[in-house]
């Protein structure tokens, strides 16, 4: 499963919200996740992974999950995406 989002956040994907991303995809432990932009995908159970995407305003970022729990690891990375204003949906 996946979701794509244009990040709104004048600061980009810094280390707090990445720090966020990390934890929650951690929760997930039959689940992997992963970060997609700019050509390059990472774990999403990575902080450095992810600050790595150098992501900024007007960056879109894919959102991956694979795995027993797909479903609810999405649902919960998207709802730190939105709750932190980071992003918003982009298809």
């Amino acid at each position: 499963m996946q979701t794509t989002f244009r990040i709104i956040d004048e600061d980009g994907i810094h280390a707090r919200p990445a720090t966020a991303l990390v934890n929650t995809a951690t929760k997930f432990k039959g689940t992997e996740a992963f970060a997609e932009a700019k050509g390059k995908k990472v774990t999403l159970k990575s902080i450095l992974g992810v600050l790595s995407l150098g992501l900024e305003a007007g960056d879109t970022l894919t959102l991956i999950t694979e795995g027993s729990e797909e479903a609810e690891a999405l649902n919960a990375l998207q709802e730190v995406m939105v709750k932190e204003g980071l992003g918003e949906v982009h298809e």
